[in-house]
């Protein structure tokens, strides 16, 4: 776990998407948010979870930063959200 928690300290993203992404944390529920965002029928562990929304994540970003008309900045917004409450739900395990 040491190492998906390094890799999500070190993103490195624009101010308004954190702060966006920490309004929605607190009302961020695992099983519609999970199966809404990885598009399964039941959510992951949470390893495999963390896992996931960092490779969408990083799409994401490239997106982003190359300006590409498939960018969903609502898309980005809710998978940082899930991002920052599976990283809390694996913090207090």
């Amino acid at each position: 776990m040491q190492d998906l928690t390094t890799m999500l300290r070190s993103l490195k993203r624009p101010r308004l998407l954190i702060r966006a992404a920490r309004l929605g944390v607190d009302s961020y529920r695992r099983g519609p948010h999970l199966r809404r965002i990885l598009r399964t029928a039941a959510p992951p562990r949470a390893g495999a979870a963390l896992l996931a929304l960092i490779e969408i994540e990083a799409e994401l970003e490239t997106q982003r930063t190359e300006q590409m008309a498939s960018y969903s900045i609502t898309r980005h917004v809710d998978v940082l959200i899930a991002l920052m409450g599976e990283a809390q739900l694996a913090r207090a395990r």
